[in-house]
């Protein structure tokens, strides 16, 4: 599920939103409050339940996203949505790299949300590799001493470091 161009996607698991209001995140580093969604390159990180720990990297063409085996039954069994906005209501946010797009204000989707359906075969459609571990962190270093780009997204809900 990715969005068309001038579009950008917010992924939920609640089907009834009707109305976006800016509000600062639970986990988030900034005092503003913001809408957030993603562009067709972020939008396979979130081909996931929302609290599902995950480690995603990139480089072109090839993607991989590893999770921990304790969570591919919720992947298999979630009912995952994609809202769909116009993007010029949004601004790129995150450098050098922007990660997600934002907005200020209050947005509508243009339509009802699209069921994203089976994220594993997401996945395979997508090319993305997807990888299970007992334990992320591991993963996620060597990812980091790498040279391509990456995003651990959860992560506090991944078994602790070993």
């Amino acid at each position: 599920m990715l969005p068309d161009p001038g579009q950008v996607l917010h992924f939920s698991e609640d089907p009834t939103l009707t109305l976006f209001r800016p509000h600062v995140a639970r986990t988030a580093r900034e005092a503003e409050a913001y809408v957030w969604a993603v562009d067709a390159e972020n939008a396979p990180s979130y081909w996931f339940p929302r609290d599902c720990p995950r480690v995603c990297s990139w480089s072109r063409p090839h993607r991989v996203h590893a999770i921990e085996y304790g969570w591919l039954d919720r992947l298999r069994t979630v009912r995952l949505y994609a809202y769909r906005f116009a993007s010029d209501a949004f601004r790129p946010f995150g450098t050098p790299h922007p990660h997600a797009w934002v907005s200020t204000e209050e947005v509508r989707p243009l339509g009802p949300p699209d069921e994203v359906g089976d994220l594993l075969a997401a996945h395979e459609a997508a090319g993305v590799e997807l990888r299970l571990l007992a334990n992320l962190w591991p993963h996620l270093d060597a990812v980091a001493a790498g040279d391509q780009r990456f995003s651990g997204i959860r992560l506090r809900n991944a078994h602790p470091r070993i």
